[in-house]
């Protein structure tokens, strides 16, 4: 008995019931700058990063990371 809005698909739901999918990762400037020196310090662990950022998860950050700085080689 799902709600006939969301696709059966979408298993990805964010703390803030935002289908992190559907929804624009929106960071604000601090956000982006503080993402890029810890990612520049500990790589790809985005559980750490997250934990520096009030409100996001790993995911989100991934996800924000990925989209903006992945190469087309992957």
């Amino acid at each position: 008995m799902a709600d006939s809005d969301r696709s059966s698909d979408d298993s990805s739901v964010d703390s803030r019931g935002e289908s992190s999918e559907d929804s624009k990762l929106e960071f604000t400037e601090d956000e982006e700058t503080l993402i890029a020196r810890m990612y520049n310090l500990l790589g790809e662990r985005w559980s750490l990063i997250a934990g520096r950022i009030p409100g996001r998860t790993a995911e989100e950050i991934e996800k924000y990371w990925t989209s903006r700085y992945s190469t087309s080689s992957e």
